[in-house]
Order: C-alpha cells, then structure tokens, then sequence
C-alpha cells in the first residue's frame, strides 16, 4: 500500500551541520504562525506514537497508527476516530474506510491503524483519534490535505535542513548578497494571482506550487456574511438509524418562506418530515431515520442556501448463529449457514484474507435472516477456514475435503468352467455411479451372443455362456476414475471319457489352499459362498453334506447343495453369523468311501465401541478414550476413527482418516468455551462398524493465567494481610476463587491458608509463626484446575510493626457540631497505631457514663452514637488513643440547639399619627444558641386577623406603620433562632388605637382625553401565493380616530363594488375576500385609510399558481386615461374599467343589456 508522503525527519546532526549557515537565512523568511516540519511534540499521555498531518496525492491510499501504552491501564483501551469535531468514522467503515488494531503481549502496547483507500477530495480535512480508558483518557488530531494529479508529480515538501523555497531560490539570494533584503511573501500578498509568475521568476522561485500552499495558509477569508441566514446548518448530522433527528435555521426575516430540499428533491410534509415555524427559527425534523435518509440536505431561502448531510448509523449486526465445521468429499456440495440479527444485514465472506465473491465457484444466498455460502462442487484447493463477517461480530468455521476413495465390497473370484457351461464374473464397489470396463489379457471385452455385461447398483457383472476353449484366461474389472483392477481367471476344463473296465472307489478333490488354513472358509458376512467339490468315483458316488449331525439337503433355499454327475456346490446365500461351524461332506459308492471335513468362518464388521468418555480437556484440546467393542467381527481390530460435532449441530467432522490404534485420543483445535461431543467407530478389515454412542457433552477450557501484582497490606505478629490482581487471562471458565499458600524461606512444603477459594482479591492469613520468614503465592481456581501460581519475590518477617497513635479527626468536627434535638447523632472518627491503641471516652473532663451515648471501636475507628439528641448533650468530648506512653488526643464540640421561649414583656411605648412604637426583652430560654430575629403580627379589634409586620427582625423594638385610623390594635411577638419561631408567643399588654383626624378631599378637574389620531396600520398586508380556483383573503389592521374611510385597491385602481371581493371592517380588522380567483386576480394590493388627521397606505403581492381554464390576458395601448385590462376566456370576456375611446363599443348579444358591475358577453369591435 503506498504511504502518504511525511514531512521528513531528522537524520543525524552531522548531515545538518553544513546547513545551517544556509538555512538561517531562509528561516527568517517563514512566518511566525508557521513551524518547520519534520518537527515532532513531545508525547504525553497514553499515546506512545500519534498520527501525523500529512499530503496525499487524489486515487492514493494512506494509512494512519497510532499506538497505546496499556500497562498501566486495567482493561482494554477504547479508541475512536473521528473527523471534524464529532462525526465518528467507526459509522462508515467499509471498502473506503479500513480499521484494524493489534496487540503486543511483550511491551504491552496497541496499535490502531485507519487506511483510506482511494483518497477523495472529500477526505480533506481535521481528523482526531480519542483513546478512553476507565477515567483515563487521551486525544491528539491531524490534517489530510488531498491534493490533485500532476504529469510532473512534483510535491511541496522539505526536510529540516532545507528552506521552504528551492534551492536555486536560496542560490540567487547567496549571489545578490549586497542587494537590499527583500521580503518576497509580503510583496505576494498584495500582488494579484495574474503577477505571481512573473514575481516568482524575478526572484528565482522555481516551485510555484509550494508558493501557492504558503500565500493560501497565510491569507486569512474572512467569512462571508449571510443576508437571509442568522444562523446556518450544521456542517453535517449524525443519527442512529430508527432515531429522530432535527436540523434547525435561524433566518433575518421572521416571515420569509423556506424550502428544504434532499439531494435536490424538495421535500414535502409528512409524518415523516416535519416542518416547524417558531419566530424566526425553521425546523426540519426527520422520524425513524433510515438509511435512505442518509444524504445532502439544504435550506433554500430565495437565492441562499445552508447545505448540510446526515450520517445514519446502522445498529451493530451480531451473528446469532455461529458457523459449523464442515466435512466433504471432493466432488460435494458445502454450504456453510449462519444467522444475523436483522435481516437484509450485509455480511462479508472470506478465506485466507480474501474476500469471496459471487462467481462461477461459489454461491452466496440470503434469506432473511439466513446467509449462506454454497460451493458447488468441492476441491481439495477449497480446504481452509471460512469466515463470515458483520460490523458487530464475526464467526469462523473449517472446511476438511477428503479425496474420493472406492471400497471393493466383493472382488471377483477365479472360475473353473468346463464346455458348454456358464462362467459368471461378479464383483461389488462402494459407490453405485461408478462404472468400468472388463478386459480378457489386458483386451477390452466387447459384448456379444454369449458375452454380456449388466450394473447394476454397486454390482457389475460380466457372463460367458457356452464356455469354449478360447474363452480361458485372465479377466480384469477396471472402474473409471479410480487407480483400481479386480483381476480373476477363468479355467477351462476339458472332459476326457476313459473307458474303464474295472470300479473305481470315491475320492473327493477338495482344494482349500487359497483360504489361508487347511479345509477353512472364510465368508464376509452378507456374501455368496459356493463351493465346488470334484468327485470322481465309478459307478457316480453319492453325495451327502452335513453340519454337524444334520443333513443339508438338496432342495431350494438359502443354504443348499446342488448335484451334478461329477461336481457337488455347497451354496450359502447372504451368509450370516450362525452358518459358521464344521461342515463335512461324504461319498459313497460300490467301491468305497471318502470323507472331507470343513470349517466355516464368518467374518463381519465390529461392533461399535462402547463407554465414550472425556478424561480431560485443555485450552483447544480434549482427551478422549473408550472400551473397545465387545465383538470385533471375526477379524482383528485394526483401529478406530473419530468425529465431533458441536452440542445441537448436526454436522460432525472427521477428527483422524488414518486408523487410530489406541483407545485414548487427543483431539485438537477446539474453540474454548463451546461444548462438544464426539463418537468413535471401530475399523477391522471387513469394514467400519456403526458409529458409538455419542460423549456426554465437555467444554475445552484451561486454567487461567496466574494472578498479578502480589503485595503485602499489613503484617501483624500472627498475621498477614495479602492483596492481588486478577489474572490477565481468564478465558470461558471465569475465576471460581483463590487459593492462598505459604511456606518458610528455604523450603518447599507450601501450606494452604484456606481450604475454600476466596472470591475477593485481598485476604489475611491467620496462625503464622511469629518472627519466621515466609513466602506467599496465590493460585486462581476454575472448572479446568489450578493457574500457575503468583509467588512473592520476597520473603516477609511475620511481626508487628510499630506505629504512632494518631487521630485522623473529620473535617466537619473540627469546627462547633450543632444538631436540633431529636435528631441522630453518629460520629465515626478513624484514627491509627500498632499495636492496636487503647481508646477513651471523656465529656466535659469527666469519664462519659451516659448510657443513651454509645460508644463502639474497632481496630481503626471508633463510633460515638446517640439516637435520639437532648440539650444535656451538649459539651466538649474528648477522645485520647494510646499505646504505652504515647497518647494523640482530639476535642469535639457537640452542641444540641431547640427553638427558643417567647419574648418577654412586649409593650407598646407610643402612638403617633399612623405609627405605633414597640418593645419587649429577650426570651429567658434561647435555646441553646443565639436569637438571630423577631416576628411581629398585628391585629385590630374588628376582624381579629392577625397580619405579619416584620420578620427576621433583629432589635428588641420596632415601629408599625401604615395603621387604619379609627382602628385599635394589639400586638404579638415571636423569637426566632437557627431552629426557627419560638412555639409559644408574647403579646402586647396594651393596645394601640389610632384616632381620626379632620381630613377634607379637593376631587380635581376631570379633563378629557383627546383621542384624536391619524390612521396608522398595525398589522400589515402580508405576500400570499394561493391556487386557482379556492377563495382566499388578505387582511391588516388599522389605528384612527375619527374613524377612518378605507379604500381597497388592485394595482393602483379602486376595486368597487365587484361581487367577486368582500370588504370587511371589524373593530379595525380589515379583511378582502376574493372569491375563487384565477390567474387574473394576481398583482399588487393596496389598503388605504384616510381620516381628516391624514392617511396610511400598506401593501402585499397576490400570486395566483395553476390555471382552471384557458386564459388570456390582453392589455390594450390606445389612448385611454386609465389602466385597461380585460381577460378573454372561451366563454366570455371580463372588462374593468374599460375606456371606449379610439374603439368601437360592444355590441351585446340579444337578450343582454349592460348593467353596472356586472359582466356580460359581448363581442368588441376595433381592438
């Protein structure tokens, strides 16, 4: 992949040295704002190594790291990437956008990496990438620029030893040393673009190209101002799909109309898209949002328009249906299905990296929720491990191809035959398709009258009727496709007659030898058995063939003996277990008597082995073992074959396709955490057996990795307290608890401390030799056994170690504790010393003996508790812990508070006008704290209503104001403190009256109001667009007095008495109707109100959309002293204000005569 193009670094200091006398001078050139590149910030935080800014030439690819230091973080580091301030690119991954990480174990570091591929102009920008982890978190950013195709593909760039301008540049400069300094940037910048080549070439800048990027980052564009927008879209939205979203534009003119448009498509309202209007603001709101709406929004305000667009975000596709391990034979169809959680998911299929595709090869299928890979037919090339890929998981599964294997069943037999007879060649393969050729002496045998060929299932046969002499030799079957001949021979037997004058006694010519042992047959169980004895004997002997003590006789059946002159065939038809045992056969004639005697073995496939069990399983791997089957068939074991199958799959694969000869099997490549069960088949060299019983079902897990981080808490005479990290590595089996052991330094006899695991990560251990040196470890426990221990570098000394008494006294209890009777009281008070410190309780400098304060300690704090607070409390508490003779003290002061007693003595001092003087004393009772106010009520003799005077006053006295002359009123006082109003009250001992005095009310001079004002409009006429054909109104609002006489107008001309306009005036609300208006009726509008104070005006422009019937407007230009305008449609012609002059009058059809206001159809002369 090619890398962006990087400022470049920093070599050695040698190679810069020579520069720098060079480069000094071209570095007072660069502007302030602006840094050498190449020039890296030292890093902080969790990054060990940031992206950097870069140039990318359009169509390229780039790829950014960034990598992570985690050994000081608990858990997995969470790293986005993000472009501008917020969109997250981790929504658009895909062929564009590419993301991968890694993990070094070692240095314990992540690498993150982000690959664009086929950079866009799109791209260009700021980027950030953010790493949290827990409360930790870090971020650093970065600028794409993407930049054009060029046929000299020359680049702006330089190291840090070069200046930004070309070398011939810096040269020029050198040579012209005497010359003037000249500040070319500032003699660019207020240069027009056309004279920047010619400044470039008077000053020897060759690189116009990197001229161009430094004018374009040092000119700062002020942004231009919006005439409609206040404020503008968002550059972009992000939404979750199914979620709302809203866009919102803030306009100048509250009453300006909008239109929204999506990819160029004006939107219109509905239940989806939601317009809303409040004051100036507009509002676009989109409901369950959906991938079709992820697009380019933009808001179209007359000739502006704010663009933005909409990120939807799809929800994470999980697979809930995991991928199973797949086993074929070459030449089989291989599906591999999983499941989704929504459906029409897009899914990604892969094999060695590669992504799978549609072709002639493979197939893939989707049904809703269902995804399946087809190969048609499978090769040995396809063996590997498949995956199966969705934005929010991934699942693998291994596909094992076996290469095709044909079983002979039953091979032909050799045949003797003599003339005349039938000589038949019969074999059975394991596979019903396929199909061969028979050849004689290695020539193929052609079918004719006497030879014939038949397939039938998995038998071929070949048969010769009317043996000759010719047809003796050898025959071969050879199946097509497959390295594999069946070869036999057939003997013909000539027929001598000799004439022989004399008896001959019976013989039988038994030939066994081809079985392997004397006079033993072995028969597959299943198979035709035929044996053909020759008997000679003259006269023909007689025959009789016996198992055991029982006759077989001749007749039709299974197994069954057939007779001829000089041939006996014993004949068992699909042999079965019980026709094993001893035969023997017996021929008799005149001359004598022979006897044979045969054994017959039936051999068969085994049975199944028995007992299939898991001994143990690791990480990926599981031992299995059996009891071998109880009947092996007749015939050796020759080994086993193993499969598995995941627990509720119905595909099992094959573990081994070489026998396996022992009864204990490791099976490997096992997924941990998933449960499996295997089966077992036994193999002797008749067959395979039928499949055993399936394994109880057994998860592959290991042990976890050994906890971390063992350090030691506190360490007592007899104790110590350890803590740990869990491990890094826990896998499927979880943590079940831990273990902890110890042992004397020196030796290895580890002690347990607990006999059951703990499941927290501290624990201290009890009963430990006092001054001994010990050594701890901690073993974690699961399913799977004991991790490996955790053991402490260093040895411990079992003894207490010595600590100062001291006081750890809270914050809120060094200052004065106030709490209100009745309240709870708990003070936990922590403090520190060893050995543990002995605690007193003092109150007031006496011994605390209250039985309603409890007291409780531990061995690092002690509690002082009081359920329920009195005023006795109160005092100074004095808390010591010591330890021998040193001793740390704290004093706490705890003060209960009540609400105060009523004042006393509350009189009223004097009376004057209005006003009334009052005083009183102190309460005696305040509570325990001090009177922070007073509140005074009064009440006057009638009513009895007591009404506040003052509150929170903070003087014995006041005076009330504002008092009814003629009334008498009486007083009442309240004391307050941090607890609030005393419950009792004080009241005045003597009243207040407020006598009347001679008053005498001058009512002035009522003078009217002149009303009088010039109209003036406070609602104005507003633009209406409206369709043809539906009514419609516009409507103001007027101010005058006297009222004021309005005029209604269209395009500067009185509309009178038109029934086709209504002219409403209610309270100042002016309305015109105009009933159902056509394309006619548009144009400017105009409302006038005029009274004897003056006159105003307003004014709005109708536009009429759409048309009813074919309409034509005409205007005459003749002379005339107003403004003609008639409208002509198929039926009639509308005439305002028509002036006759330089035209012939209409001439009105009969029937019809002019009246005023009204139009009539007539036909016009002159026009």
């Amino acid at each position: 992949m090619p890398e962006a193009k990087k400022p470049a670094a920093k070599t050695d200091k040698a190679a810069a040295a020579p520069a720098d006398s060079e480069g000094s001078e071209c570095r007072d050139e660069l502007p302030d704002d602006e840094t050498v590149p190449g020039g890296q910030s030292e890093l902080t935080g969790l990054f060990v190594e940031r992206p950097e800014s870069t140039t990318v030439i359009k169509g390229k690819n780039i790829t950014f790291v960034a990598k992570v230091d985690s050994s000081d973080l608990l858990r997995k580091p969470n790293m986005k990437w993000l472009k501008g301030k917020w969109l997250d690119l981790g929504s658009k991954a895909g062929k564009h956008v590419q993301f991968k990480e890694a993990y070094d174990r070692n240095s314990k570091v992540y690498t993150y990496e982000m690959s664009i591929i086929k950079v866009v102009e799109g791209d260009a920008g700021g980027y950030r990438c953010e790493v949290t982890s827990k409360d930790k978190c870090d971020s650093c950013t970065f600028e794409v620029t993407v930049e054009a195709v060029q046929e000299d593909n020359h680049t702006y760039s330089h190291t840090h030893n070069q200046s930004p301008l070309p070398l011939s540049f810096r040269e020029k400069k050198a040579r012209d040393e005497p010359k003037e300094d000249v500040d070319v940037w500032e003699i660019l910048k207020d240069a027009k673009p056309c004279d920047y080549e010619k400044i470039a070439f008077d000053y020897g800048i060759t690189d116009l190209r990197g001229l161009l990027k430094r004018l374009k980052k040092m000119k700062k564009v002020e942004p231009k101002k919006s005439d409609a927008f206040l404020k503008k879209l968002e550059q972009c939205y992000s939404v979750d799909k199914g979620k709302r979203t809203q866009m919102h534009v803030e306009l100048h003119d509250p009453n300006v109309q909008v239109k929204w448009l999506k990819n160029g498509v004006e939107i219109k309202p509905s239940a989806k898209y939601v317009f809303e209007c409040v004051g100036n603001k507009r509002t676009l709101t989109i409901n369950k949002s959906n991938l079709s709406d992820d697009a380019a929004y933009e808001c179209v305000v007359g000739e502006e328009k704010s663009f933005t667009e909409v990120f939807v975000k799809e929800p994470p596709v999980t697979i809930t249906k995991l991928l199973d391990d797949v086993h074929v034979v070459v030449g089989e169809k291989v599906e591999f299905e999983c499941e989704v959680s929504e459906e029409g998911a897009n899914v990604k299929w892969m094999k060695d990296g590669v992504e799978l595709t549609k072709d002639g090869k493979y197939r893939i299928k989707k049904d809703g929720k269902k995804h399946t890979l087809v190969i048609n037919e499978a090769t040995i090339e396809d063996i590997g491990m498949y995956y199966v890929y969705t934005n929010g998981g991934e699942s693998k599964g291994e596909l094992e191809v076996e290469a095709k294997e044909l079983e002979v069943l039953q091979s032909i037999a050799d045949l003797s035959v003599k003339a005349c007879e039938q000589a038949m060649f019969k074999c059975e393969v394991s596979d019903e398709k396929v199909v061969g050729k028979w050849f004689k002496d290695g020539v193929e045998v052609k079918p004719g009258n006497r030879i014939k060929m038949s397939h039938i299932g998995r038998i071929h046969k070949l048969t010769i009727d009317d043996v000759k002499p010719q047809d003796d030799g050898n025959y071969t079957f050879v199946p097509e496709g497959y390295a594999l001949s069946l070869s036999a021979k057939l003997n013909f037997i000539e027929i001598k007659i000799e004439y022989v004058p004399r008896q001959d006694p019976p013989k039988i010519h038994l030939d066994t030898s081809s079985t392997g042992s004397k006079n033993t047959i072995v028969v597959v169980a299943g198979n035709k058995l035929r044996l053909d004895v020759e008997i000679t004997g003259e006269p023909v002997p007689t025959v009789c063939w016996m198992k055991g003590d029982t006759v077989i006789s001749e007749a039709e059946g299974r197994v069954r003996v057939e007779t001829r002159a000089t041939l006996s065939s014993f004949v068992i038809e699909g042999a079965e277990r019980p026709d094993e045992g001893q035969y023997s056969i017996i021929v008799t004639n005149p001359a004598g008597e022979d006897r044979a005697e045969l054994n017959v073995k039936i051999v068969d496939v085994p049975n199944p082995p028995e007992n299939v069990r898991c001994m143990g399983v690791g990480e990926d791997t599981a031992t299995i073992t059996w009891d071998p089957p109880k009947f092996d068939g007749g015939a050796p074991i020759k080994g086993y074959l193993m499969e598995r199958k995941k627990q509720g799959s119905s595909r099992w694969t094959k573990l081994n396709f070489e026998v396996f000869e022992s009864t204990t099997y490791e099976a490997k490549k096992m997924i941990e955490g998933v449960f499996y069960e295997m089966r077992v088949f036994a193999v002797n060299g008749i067959g395979i057996s039928q499949p055993s019983g399936n394994s109880k079902p057994f998860m592959p897990i290991a042990p976890t990795s050994e906890p971390t981080r063992l350090t030691v808490e506190d360490v007592t005479d007899s104790t110590c307290a350890l803590k740990w990290r869990p491990p890094e590595r826990v896998g499927a089996g979880g943590v079940d608890g831990y273990i902890i052991e110890w042992c004397k330094e020196g030796e290895d006899n580890w002690v347990e401390a607990n006999k059951e695991p703990v499941d927290k990560n501290t624990y201290r251990v009890k009963g430990l030799p006092t001054g001994e040196k010990l050594l701890f470890r901690v073993v974690a426990m699961n399913i799977a056994g004991r991790s490996p221990p955790c053991t402490m570098k260093q040895s411990v000394i079992i003894r207490e170690i010595m600590e100062y008494p001291k006081i750890r006294l809270p914050r809120q209890l060094r200052t004065k504790f106030i709490r209100k009777v009745g309240e709870k009281i708990n003070l936990v008070i922590p403090f520190q010393g060893k050995p543990r410190p002995v605690v007193n309780w003092l109150k007031d400098g006496e011994p605390l003996e209250n039985k309603s304060v409890g007291i409780r300690t531990s061995d690092f704090d002690t509690i002082l508790f009081i359920r329920s607070a009195e005023r006795d409390h109160s005092g100074t508490y004095t808390l010591s812990v010591q330890i021998d003779n040193m001793q740390d003290k704290a004093d706490i002061h705890i003060q209960i508070v009540d609400k105060p007693g009523p004042p006393i003595n509350v009189m009223v001092t004097d009376v004057w006008g209005f006003n009334a003087a009052l005083e009183w004393k102190p309460p005696k009772d305040t509570g325990n704290t001090d009177i922070i106010g007073y509140t005074i009520q009064k009440a006057d003799k009638k009513t009895q209503g007591w009404f506040t005077v003052y509150e929170h006053n903070r003087r014995p006295s006041c005076t009330a104001s504002d008092l009814v002359m003629g009334n008498e009123y009486s007083f009442r006082v309240f004391s307050e403190n941090i607890c609030g109003l005393s419950d009792e009250v004080a009241f005045s001992k003597n009243t207040a009256i407020i006598g009347k005095t001679d008053l005498e009310y001058n009512k002035p001079a009522f003078k009217e109001k002149d009303m009088s004002s010039s109209p003036k409009f406070t609602a104005p006429l507003v633009d209406r667009v409206v369709v043809a054909g539906y009514s419609t109104a516009i409507s103001c609002a007027v101010r005058a007095y006297p009222k004021a006489k309005i005029v209604w107008m269209k395009n500067k001309m009185i509309i009178g008495e038109d029934p086709k306009f209504l002219m409403q005036n209610n309270q100042g609300v002016l309305t015109l109707n105009i009933r159902k208006p056509g394309q006619f009726d548009g144009g400017k509008y105009s409302c006038k109100a005029i009274n004897d104070l003056g006159e105003d005006e307003v004014e709005c422009r109708l536009e009429v959309r759409g048309t009813g019937t074919h309409t034509h407007t005409v205007t005459h230009t003749l002379s005339h002293t107003h403004c003609h305008t008639h409208t002509v449609t198929h039926s009639h012609i509308d005439i305002h204000g028509w002036d006759w002059k330089g035209i012939g009058p209409p001439t009105w059809e009969p029937g019809f005569s002019p009246q005023k206001g009204l139009l009539q159809k007539c036909s016009l002369t002159g026009m």
